[in-house]
């Protein structure tokens, strides 16, 4: 096991209700959501109609003119939050070794709203089986490869090392920080512009969503439509937004007098190999990917303060979580206080689990625990502390932070204080 330690200097978060950490913090803590009707376009011809969208101005927020002509939504989020994160670090690219600097972005369905305009321009809105090429924007082929994120923040930040985008489906988030921490743990880098990025509420996300009834058709009260742990939840509620971190070897941050907000101390992966939608009841794959992060971390599950769960709202996936803590930690699971920010901020697919770091990052430095906001009604067979409707104050020292995707998907981390010791 390396011995090189990786730490959190920078973070940016674009989220619905709060752009900004601070903004986003308290809109959290304060168990306000910000799910509402879809106001991108008409959703009448959908079953779920509901989201949680980003109040957004890309020109207010430092793109050019020809940026935002360029980039699909979701690559300007990951723009303005890796700028966003860079600055917060207080690091100087152009003052260290480029070839030591890489990107790692995580996105599920990458410039899918772009793509979705776009090809109802060349194919006059469905209407022409052969499309019409020469109606195509002349920056298609950037919003068809998710891998232009990473090269937009690599071209903006000067930085010249390992470049990629992951694709995990709804775990993306996860992965991407994972993937850079890994990096810089094996030597390739030094630092890291990780996080994650996505824009899904277009309609033809809303169409394969509403194909397998994996969003609420609740219409009558937007704002209390996510119910992550209730009982009468009904599927999840799409979100969009990002999250970008600047990760640091611990000891170059502390060189340069760096003041990290957290240690990555343990991630891991796995796949359940089982169904692209489904998940076994008994999380044994969720629960896996705990254990080996704790063990990255040389900790045990008892010293697990708080989790932050994936908890999107549906019946399979809360059930599942459940078990996998269960598992996990054993019988410190029921003495340790699990939320879902899902319930305020929404699913946004690949970017969410680089939020709910940030979310989690947060609950480390404040000690405050965020809500699952809108869990009134007790599902029996989710039996855990999901710290109902009301933040609360807790002393915490390590989190665990979860992700489930499609496609069987499983991934856990562990954050801690950036100075905590190592047995």
């Amino acid at each position: 096991m390396s011995d090189r330690r990786v730490v959190v200097t920078g973070m940016e978060v674009l989220a619905p209700g709060g752009i900004g950490v601070r903004p986003f913090w308290e809109l959290l803590t304060s168990g306000r959501t910000a799910t509402r009707r879809i106001t991108f376009f008409d959703p009448a011809p959908f079953r779920s109609r509901v989201a949680a969208e980003v109040d957004f101005d890309p020109g207010a927020h430092g793109l050019t003119p020809r940026e935002i002509r360029r980039l699909d939504r979701a690559a300007q989020f990951a723009l303005v939050a890796a700028r966003g994160a860079v600055a917060d670090s207080g690091v100087d690219i152009a003052a260290v070794d480029p070839y030591r600097v890489g990107i790692s972005l995580g996105t599920a369905v990458g410039a899918t709203m772009r793509l979705d305009q776009d090809y109802r321009v060349v194919s006059d809105d469905g209407r022409l089986e052969l499309v019409d090429h020469t109606y195509a924007d002349p920056h298609f082929y950037g919003y068809f490869v998710p891998s232009s994120f990473a090269a937009e923040i690599a071209l903006a930040t000067g930085a010249r090392g390992a470049c990629a985008v992951i694709s995990s489906g709804c775990t993306s988030g996860i992965d991407a920080v994972g993937h850079a921490v890994e990096l810089i743990r094996d030597g390739t880098a030094d630092i890291m512009i990780a996080g994650a990025s996505d824009a899904p509420i277009s309609p033809i996300t809303l169409a394969c969503f509403d194909a397998i009834k994996a969003t609420t058709p609740r219409l009558d009260a937007p704002e209390s439509a996510s119910r992550p742990f209730d009982a009468t939840r009904n599927g999840f509620v799409l979100g969009e937004g990002a999250a970008v971190f600047v990760l640091e070897e611990r000891e170059a941050a502390r060189s340069r007098g760096a003041r990290p907000y957290a240690e990555i101390a343990g991630y891991a992966t796995r796949s359940n190999a089982h169904h692209m939608t489904g998940l076994r009841p008994d999380g044994r794959e969720m629960a896996e990917a705990i254990r080996v992060a704790l063990d990255g971390a040389r900790m045990n599950g008892e010293e697990i303060d708080y989790i932050n769960a994936h908890g999107s709202g549906t019946q399979q996936n809360d059930r599942h979580e459940t078990a996998a803590f269960k598992r996990a930690l054993g019988r410190h699971a029921y003495r340790t206080p699990v939320s879902s920010i899902k319930s305020m901020i929404g699913h946004s697919l690949g970017a969410i689990g680089s939020i709910e770091i940030a979310a989690s990052i947060m609950a480390l430095r404040t000690h405050v625990v965020p809500p699952t906001a809108n869990l009134r009604t007790r599902d029996p067979e989710c039996d855990l502390d999901y710290v109902p409707l009301t933040a609360r104050d807790r002393r915490v020292e390590a989190v665990l932070t979860v992700g489930s995707g499609f496609g069987g998907f499983q991934s856990a981390m562990v954050i801690t204080p950036a100075e905590r010791n190592m047995s």
